[in-house]
């Protein structure tokens, strides 16, 4: 007979090759806290219900609590023959404190069991992505109040379009975080379910009360399908959907940075604790962890790819390839987590280089639709004075000059309804300037931005 605690029905070990194929304990053995929470919530549930004694859910819990030592000092020995993190928990018990010990599986499965242990997790990783969420929000708001009046090319096409400040464009980033941020707080509440107590598929016939446990591991709600109770991934679908949507934020961030770095525009440096050598060219300053960044954020959302098709072929109710959505998740949260971490300790010693920026902004004509609004505003059809300024700016790139370098005569030979106070407006200043309304680019309304920002982040709003 096989010595697996299901092995009652077998008459042969299991070959060794498929302990080591099954096996996923070198996966799975970082749910060891919320396999031991939820098993301390079903032991006092057991209890309170009659079915186990209080000297037995004591033994249990002093049992447990044991485990969690010793997993957590590293005195814990695993091993591929017990598959799983629930099994290692349970024949550790065994050996700690008998046959009590095998009464802790009553009235449940591994099936709800690691379906308890993924959500409890999960609700972890939300809680601990939202705070990383909001440390880098924190971290480009102080960028964006450094830099409010820095001037920075605007680009649409990666052409020069229209000025902005620097400061405006952090508070971008704090926009995309901040949806981020939603999206997983909202994933948050279909996550914090309970599915304990739908034991394989179709519940239990022991009397066991899975509000009560609802209450202690604290679940909002209780999974009202057992099957659907162990077979449901969507919420791990629907974190990694936020996962990835988080790496491209992430991955545009870093091409940015990467870009702005380079020799060719030069307006930022970043920190040498965070960019690396050449082995070669001792004059290189390379933007690497930026361009991990940027790499691994396929990574990520190449797993939530991989979820999606793990699960599309699956009847009701659990199936062992389940057993594979712990690397894909774990492995686009580490990914993601690493990535704000490094970020929001990078992004403080990042320094601007806003002659550069400037020198640029003046170089693609970025005052041009500032000009024609001028002359809207005075009276002409905006497509009139859409051809108007496209002359002037292909006069001024004949001459290699800015359109503000273009004499007033010059203007006033392409349009008679142009006159003196046309330089405030062809100004990159003014141009920033002139867009002061809610949104806009004028450091007026990047500083409103900011204040709002902050009163967010410190009331722990989104």
């Amino acid at each position: 007979m096989s010595d697996k605690m299901w092995g009652g029905r077998f008459a042969a070990d299991t070959d060794a090759l498929v302990e080591a194929f099954t096996s996923s304990i070198a996966v799975d053995r970082r749910l060891y806290a919320e396999d031991i929470r939820g098993s301390l919530a079903h032991a006092r549930m057991l209890g309170r219900v009659g079915v186990l004694t209080n000297s037995e859910v004591e033994a249990i819990a002093q049992g447990l609590v044991q485990i969690r030592a010793e997993i957590e000092s590293g005195h814990f020995a695993f091993s591929d023959r017990l598959e799983d993190i629930h099994m290692h928990i349970e024949s550790r018990l065994i050996a700690l404190i008998g046959d009590t010990g095998k009464k802790l599986h009553t009235g449940r499965s591994r099936n709800d069991q690691v379906a308890t242990d993924m959500r409890l997790y999960t609700r972890g990783a939300i809680d601990r992505l939202l705070a990383l969420l909001r440390q880098l929000q924190a971290v480009f708001v102080d960028l964006a109040e450094r830099e409010a009046d820095t001037l920075l090319p605007g680009l649409t096409h990666l052409q020069v379009a229209q000025p902005v400040t620097f400061g405006h464009h952090c508070m971008a980033y704090v926009e995309m975080f901040r949806r981020d941020a939603a999206r997983l707080a909202d994933a948050r509440k279909r996550v914090n379910v309970l599915p304990l107590g739908a034991a394989a598929l179709a519940g239990t016939t022991f009397p066991i009360d899975r509000w009560d446990v609802a209450r202690e591991l604290g679940f909002d709600a209780v999974a009202e399908n057992s099957l659907d109770a162990v077979s449901d991934r969507d919420f791990l679908l629907e974190v990694l959907a936020a996962l990835s949507i988080i790496a491209v934020h992430l991955s545009r961030l870093a091409e940015e940075l990467i870009y702005w770095m380079s020799a060719a525009l030069a307006f930022i440096d970043l920190p040498d604790a965070f960019c690396t050598g050449s082995s070669i060219m001792p004059q290189k300053k390379n933007p690497d962890v930026a361009e991990l960044i940027r790499g691994k954020s396929g990574k990520v959302m190449g797993q939530l790819t991989a979820l999606l098709i793990l699960m599309k072929g699956q009847a009701l109710a659990y199936n062992r390839d389940n057993q594979e959505d712990k690397s894909i998740f774990f492995t686009a949260l580490d990914e993601v987590e690493a990535s704000l971490r490094l970020l929001t300790r990078m992004l403080p010693g990042l320094q601007t280089r806003p002659k550069h920026m400037r020198a640029e902004a003046e170089k693609g004509f970025a005052t041009a639709t500032d000009l024609a609004d001028y002359l809207v505003r005075k009276g002409v059809p905006f497509r009139d004075a859409h051809a108007v300024v496209g002359t002037a700016v292909r006069l001024a790139q004949e001459r290699g000059i800015g359109l503000e370098a273009l004499s007033l005569a010059e203007l006033q030979g392409l349009s008679p309804f142009i006159e003196e106070d046309v330089y405030g407006v062809l100004s990159l200043e003014g141009s920033v300037a002139a867009r002061n309304h809610l949104g806009g680019t004028a450091p007026a309304q990047v500083r409103a931005a900011i204040a709002r920002a902050r009163a967010r982040l410190q009331g722990e709003g989104l």
